[in-house]
């Protein structure tokens, strides 16, 4: 029986802390955490088993999500249909980033927020990640569009930053000639 992830909600004060730099090499028990994230969140953009097991589609994940203050992050991206990336980065930093802004036009989600919240999230269209890998080598990630957004998003929170903290309140929505929308 497949036992789901305890994801905590947006109510959850350990989501506005700022969490500390992780540790490496990781221990067992946190690379055990990843295979799970991973296996969830796949599972949650594949419909037969996104119903089976009751799951809401998501991307990405951090730790502070499971209520583990580290900086760990992990994003699933489907780059075809049953196709996808797997990307875990510790100790995430974004060290380039493109001056061209986009948002999702049906506006972003979250795993922790369990309502819908309207508006348009600016994010880069490009950025450029560094951090490590599960065994302490250094990576660097190119991310683009979508997948970009979920870095950023994943990164949020590991600065207790929530998506709809950067919804302008006095411009939620953009329009085509504001901003690119994906």
């Amino acid at each position: 029986m497949y036992k789901k992830l305890n994801i905590l909600d947006e109510k959850d004060k350990h989501l506005r802390q700022v969490s500390v730099e992780a540790t490496l090499p990781l221990s067992k028990e946190y690379k055990k955490i990843i295979k799970h994230i991973i296996k969830e969140l796949t599972y949650s953009q594949i419909e037969e088993y996104e119903k089976k097991y009751d799951l809401r589609p998501g991307m990405g994940l951090a730790f502070p999500q499971l209520g583990i203050n580290e900086r760990i992050i992990v994003i699933v991206h489907e780059v075809e249909e049953g196709v996808f990336d797997e990307y875990v980065v510790i100790n995430p930093k974004i060290i380039s980033n493109s001056t061209e802004m986009i948002a999702t036009e049906a506006g972003e989600g979250c795993l922790s927020v369990n309502r819908e919240v309207e508006g348009h999230v600016k994010r880069y269209a490009r950025v450029t990640v560094e951090g490590y890998d599960e065994d302490g080598n250094k990576i660097r990630i190119r991310a683009r569009e979508e997948l970009s957004i979920a870095f950023q998003h994943e990164i949020d929170h590991l600065n207790g930053i929530l998506f709809y903290d950067r919804i302008d309140k006095n411009h939620k929505f953009y329009t085509e000639d504001e901003i690119r929308l994906i």
